[in-house]
């Protein structure tokens, strides 16, 4: 017996708006600039669907280097200032979130300000206003699952009865660890540049864009 989803919980970046392609090209240019260049599959390794505190730690262990006091404040400005000329939603997903016939929320390693700036940018704000979660809000970011069971927790849901939109390794696996249906969205410019999810990261399924993702919410009826 299939159990009926009763909320969907969307990532942000790279699911509800298409940003890590700017979020690289900055990092990559700051690391640069303070003697530590980065790939980009360091970026996908290190950075991406991580808190900036975690990623920050990674950085640390591959380089033996701590980051600057002041990296983490600077790389927010730079990239609020690019994102606020830059930044589009993911295609077809306004159409989407217009469609729904179940609850829906955001849970987001994004500080509230680059939360704020994507949804101001990107005009996708209307569709979660007050239904909005982020790690600053709990003890640990992804992959741990807390800011899923903080989602799960204020909307009144139960882990079982929630279908989780990720882009990233991090995130699909703190979806998996909090016991809800994960999705992997892959309509991303990231993914699309060469992003791969590991072997043993297995989502219950794969969504390649917006369209895709409203037929597979109309077969289970979760849009009209």
């Amino acid at each position: 017996m299939t159990i009926p989803i009763s909320l969907v919980i969307f990532d942000c970046d790279g699911v509800l708006v298409d940003s890590e392609m700017l979020s690289a090209g900055i990092l990559k240019t700051m690391m640069a600039e303070i003697g530590l260049p980065i790939t980009d599959e360091i970026f996908r390794q290190d950075f991406l669907g991580r808190s900036f505190a975690n990623a920050a730690i990674q950085v640390g262990q591959r380089f033996g280097r701590r980051l600057p006091e002041d990296f983490q404040l600077r790389y927010r400005d730079r990239l609020l200032k690019r994102m606020e000329t830059r930044l589009k939603p993911m295609l077809g997903m306004a159409e989407v979130l217009s469609s729904m016939r179940v609850p829906i929320c955001l849970a987001t390693g994004s500080s509230p300000e680059r939360l704020a700036v994507s949804m101001r940018t990107t005009k996708l704000e209307r569709f979660f206003a007050g239904r909005c979660f982020t790690t600053s809000q709990v003890e640990q970011g992804k992959p741990a699952p807390d800011v899923f069971f903080l989602a799960m927790q204020n909307m009144g849901n139960k882990p079982e009865n929630c279908l989780v939109l990720e882009d990233s390794e991090m995130g699909i696996r703190a979806g998996l660890a909090s016991g809800a249906q994960v999705w992997h969205f892959a309509g991303g410019a990231h993914i699309k540049a060469g992003y791969h999810l590991p072997p043993d990261v297995t989502p219950h399924r794969s969504i390649d864009d917006c369209a895709a993702l409203h037929s597979a919410f109309l077969e289970l009826g979760l849009c009209h």
